[in-house]
């Protein structure tokens, strides 16, 4: 029997839960690729087939569905088949398959320019092909894998190029997507082809105990299991020697070899969560646990889905024993990825599918809002947003959120979707109202407040941290700002031509619209519109194209330039002895706001500071006061204080919904725990005293809420 064949039943085995049609459909994959590939040798000197193989031989121990094993067999049938084009894939196994195929074979085309700019490249194109379907990169991960079990086939400087290119972009991708199966060999392969040295002194000084090790693991993994039978749990135990790379890992980090302590480690499996517990609690009470090792990652999950409990302990032959404690499910997710569970939706893993969305979703987003940036600015947001430091936080209802470090609630709003981020306005966090600024942290609770007539704020931007809640909010006021320069184009015009005594029909008809569009090299009225409202033409000349009066580029010049001086702009809050251009700022103290009266404090060199009149910090320095009054033609909004008494915390809610509905926005809130209640400091943005006050009305009606200042 032929090697190839031996290996293809070898797969069939391992797809037991497939029904008898898609194994034909696999099989059919197989002859089609065999018979595509036939003659052609790998640089090892084995059939060309074998790859594909091994490629879906690997993806099928990660449980992966009909389609990328047909896609795994068919992945090189475009590079190096015979004549094989997308359509007669699409026509023969599916659109899935062909787009799948096609993605893989684009990447697998990308060589490395330069050591410089291989990430960004690189990561572009497999983050394109992973955004139009995960199954492409599942592809991508097994193919390299199977290559870098066969490197020995290629020159040494190349070897050393795919293992760079496969620490710095697929080892950290299958790691956030949990394939630790995958990552684990590749972080070994290229450990020893990049530090061939140092890989063969750890093996050299695992080797030397090996012996040793594997019987005091044996010793171990018999007493641990005889005491959870004697408990009655049901369970299974795997005992291992840590990876090399996972011992450079820590030597890398300044430890020394005989400073690690958890080379010997042992995974314990069992059906329920609620066991998992029970096994670590009966673990620690016969063998002394090592202080401060024990990990909860079960209520706190890692970004990429990992559950388990971990925790190190003395054994009785005085050896340190890293011991984790999972479930069967867990370990299915821990070693296969989230993704592999991408075809049994039908099975309930909601969880799993809400982790997989967003990880989608962030993809999506990076590659659509930075299709036309720079390698390094792609880099750059690639760095943070999926390959940085990751933070888990919760939604109410207990439903996990990753996020990037130092993300803030507008971040997470973003995150739960477009609409609720646009519509936000205000947060609660760990049962406090909290700035939208606020850096969130791993195991908060967020629950985000929204008003259907509420829209983003500008401000947004300075504190967003992900690229996909900053290229919601640009692309918000880009639309917003674009409909009402349109519509200020429309009144200019019409404005114009009844001061002419016109009528609008007479100049915004077809045949002169289709002059002006011709003239101008526009597309439509709106565009003439945005022209207009853009100061790019002016409303008069627009009219006398249509009446053959057409003006030069002076005369559109000084009219730009008249309409433009038109335009006031009053910003400044404050008015001095009538006054708005001399430097004032509120003071912190008192937080005067508009309606309050007010008096101006000279201070030394950094203008004046306004007081309300009644503030005590005043008393005494009658010569340094000068009158002011506030600019009742300003807009702004005022940093004032509000202090409750509250006996209940359930209010938030309400007091953020009453505030949304009052348009005051809740910048800060501290509690302080009282023998008569809570004390709850609210600092808070208004337009003016009116407001204020008609705001504290409305939160004295609340029960268990009493004003306090």
């Amino acid at each position: 029997m032929k090697d190839e064949e031996i290996k293809f039943s070898d797969l069939i085995e391992k797809l037991v839960f497939f029904n008898e049609d898609s194994i034909n459909r696999i099989k059919d994959a197989y002859e089609f690729a065999k018979n595509e590939h036939i003659g052609l040798k790998r640089l090892s000197g084995d059939d060309y087939i074998t790859h594909p193989l091994h490629v879906a031989n690997i993806l099928a121990d990660l449980n992966v569905d009909e389609t990328t094993i047909i896609a795994a067999l068919l992945h090189e049938v475009l590079n190096n088949g015979k004549n094989t084009t997308k359509e007669i894939l699409e026509e023969k196994f599916g659109d899935d398959v062909a787009k799948i195929v096609d993605s893989v074979s684009k990447i697998n085309k990308l060589e490395l320019v330069d050591e410089t700019e291989s990430s960004a490249i690189y990561l572009r194109k497999v983050l394109v092909g992973l955004a139009e379907d995960p199954r492409v990169l599942y592809i991508k991960l097994a193919d390299r894998l199977h290559n870098m079990r066969t490197n020995w086939a290629i020159r040494e400087e190349k070897q050393k190029d795919k293992a760079r290119e496969t620490m710095s972009v697929l080892v950290p991708i299958a790691h956030r997507l949990g394939i630790n199966s995958i990552k684990s060999e590749l972080e070994n392969i290229c450990l020893k082809i990049l530090k061939p040295n140092i890989y063969n002194d750890i093996l050299e000084k695992l080797n030397k105990t090996t012996l040793e090790l594997n019987d005091n693991l044996l010793e171990m993994k018999d007493s641990i299991s005889h005491l959870l039978h004697d408990n009655g749990i049901t369970h299974e135990i795997k005992g291992r020697v840590k990876s090399v790379y996972s011992i450079y890992n820590k030597l890398n980090n300044g430890k020394k070899y005989s400073d690690i302590y958890d080379i010997l480690a042992l995974r314990v499996f069992v059906e329920k969560e609620a066991e998992c517990y029970a096994v670590i609690g009966l673990i620690h009470s016969k063998y002394r646990p090592v202080p401060n090792r024990f990990k909860d990652y079960i209520a706190n999950p890692k970004e990429n889905m990992y559950q388990s409990l971990h925790t190190t302990v003395f054994g009785n032959d005085g050896e340190v024993y890293e011991v984790q404690v999972r479930t069967y499910e867990m370990d299915e997710i821990a070693e296969k990825g989230i993704a592999s569970h991408w075809s049994y939706k039908e099975k309930g893993t909601k969880k799993v599918q809400a982790i997989m969305e967003q990880k989608l979703e962030m993809f999506r987003n990076i590659i659509e809002t930075n299709s036309h940036e720079s390698d390094a600015s792609f880099e750059k947001v690639v760095n943070n947003d999926l390959l940085g430091e990751l933070i888990y936080v919760f939604t109410p209802k207990g439903d996990v959120i990753e996020l990037p470090k130092s993300s803030t609630p507008i971040d997470f709003a973003y995150r739960i979707h477009s609409r609720v981020g646009d519509t936000t306005t205000g947060a609660i966090v760990n049962d406090n109202i909290v700035p939208l600024s606020y850096e969130l942290k791993s195991n908060d609770i967020v629950k985000i407040i929204t008003n259907n007539n509420a829209t983003p704020n500008l401000d947004w931007l300075s504190f967003a941290k992900t690229n996909q809640a900053k290229a919601k909010i640009k692309s918000y006021f880009s639309k917003k700002d674009k409909e009402e320069v349109i519509e200020k184009g429309k009144n200019i015009l019409e404005k114009e031509i009844r001061k002419r005594k016109l009528s609008i029909n007479d100049i915004i008809n077809e045949k002169n619209l289709e002059k002006i569009f011709k003239d101008l090299k526009l597309e439509n009225l709106e565009e003439l519109y945005l022209s207009i409202g853009s100061l790019r033409y002016t409303a008069g000349y627009i009219i006398n194209l249509t009446m053959e009066d057409k003006q030069n580029v002076d005369d559109i010049l000084i009219e730009k330039i008249k309409s433009r001086n038109n335009v006031q702009n009053i910003k400044d809050d404050i008015l001095v002895d009538g006054n708005s251009n001399i430097m004032c700022s509120l003071a912190n103290c008192c937080k005067p706001v508009k309606g309050d009266e007010i008096i101006g404090f000279i201070t030394k060199g950094e203008g004046i500071s306004v007081h309300k009149k009644n503030c005590p910090n005043i008393e005494g320095n009658k010569e340094r006061l000068i009158p002011v009054e506030w600019n009742m033609a300003s807009t702004g909004m005022y940093l004032t204080d509000i202090l409750l008494l509250v006996n209940n915390l359930s209010f938030l809610v309400d007091l953020m919904t009453e505030a949304t509905k009052e348009k005051i926005q809740i910048v800060e809130m501290h509690n302080k725990e009282t023998d008569n209640g809570t004390l709850c400091y609210l600092t808070v943005k208004v337009q003016n005293k009116n407001d204020l006050e008609h705001f504290k009305n409305q939160i004295a009606k609340f029960r268990h809420v009493k004003i306090m200042g």
